[in-house]
């Protein structure tokens, strides 16, 4: 069932990064980024009280370590973010791009280390292969030279960015199997209601703090902003979903169609020409996809 699941994931996203680039218009980028929790968040919550309330299903007893850890991955993921943007003003979106998608053996590293879920041999070889495939595709004509710049600092705020990512999906799963043997429904979106919270309340005191104009822009713009809150909220859900019924590192694995999808879009739908580099970077991540879904 996760597999369905987070193609769908997948799917919400690449709807709200094309949605966000259109958002970008009339935001800058911080606020940009807060339009998904500051829209996300009352969706989460209207789903709660459908879910907990008109429903009736059982509402998770959180225990007492739920809270640093759901706080601990939505801090997280805003880090990440924030790593990922600086990245890419200091060099640009390819560098940037290809080192924040070592996320993929990160996943696989942090889940080994305080999850306990590690890969098999092979896994880890398939593992390796996507994340090499996901940065060719990303950087096509530039992954050469995103090697050289290993040590550059927009290379470092990659990894950066990617190790926070990490960190977050891994908690994710963590605090959502901390909420005990309810239905996975109940706890993924209480899980992921909390830590919508917890960021919105972060990333906006950030905001009133540096950017206050930014901050009411976020709402002035709610016509533009409002589809991105909803496919934000949406992704979110299945990636919490999915991330409960079975690993992180097979979920962020998976994810990476995305790519490919976005890849296919581009050749089928909009007809545009591509290198056999893209085509043989493509099939790479599709083999590693493969080989952890069933072989890890």
């Amino acid at each position: 069932m996760w597999i369905p699941i987070t193609l769908l994931a997948a799917t919400f996203q690449i709807l709200r990064t094309a949605r966000q680039h259109e958002l970008r218009r009339v935001l800058t980028v911080v606020p940009a980024g807060f339009v998904r929790y500051a829209y996300g968040f009352p969706l989460a919550v209207v789903a709660s009280i459908l879910t907990f309330g008109l429903a009736a299903a059982e509402l998770p007893t959180p225990p007492p370590r739920f809270w640093p850890i759901v706080a601990g991955a939505g801090i997280a993921q805003i880090l990440g973010t924030v790593a990922l943007l600086r990245s890419f003003q200091l060099r640009d979106f390819a560098i940037g791009t290809v080192y924040a998608k070592t996320e993929i053996i990160l996943v696989a590293i942090v889940s080994a280390l305080f999850l306990g879920e590690a890969l098999r041999p092979l896994g880890w070889v398939a593992a390796v292969a996507c994340m090499g495939g996901v940065a060719w595709l990303a950087a096509p004509h530039k992954i050469t030279h995103a090697v050289k710049l290993a040590g550059d600092p927009a290379a470092l705020l990659g990894v950066l960015a990617a190790l926070g990512f990490a960190f977050a999906a891994a908690g994710i799963r963590a605090a959502s199997n901390s909420l005990g043997d309810l239905p996975t429904w109940n706890r993924a979106l209480f899980t992921l209601t909390v830590m919508l919270g917890i960021q919105m309340v972060v990333n906006g005191t950030q905001l009133a703090a540096t950017d206050r104009r930014g901050l009411i822009d976020t709402f002035l713009q709610w016509r533009a902003a409002i589809p991105v809150g909803v496919l934000s909220v949406a992704g979110s859900a299945c990636w919490a979903t999915a991330v409960t019924l079975t690993d992180a590192t097979r979920v962020r694995t998976l994810g990476q169609v995305e790519l490919v999808m976005a890849f296919a879009i581009s050749i089928f739908w909009l007809r545009e020409p591509h290198t056999r580099a893209e085509y043989l970077a493509s099939a790479l991540v599709l083999v590693g996809v493969i080989g952890v879904v069933t072989l890890g």
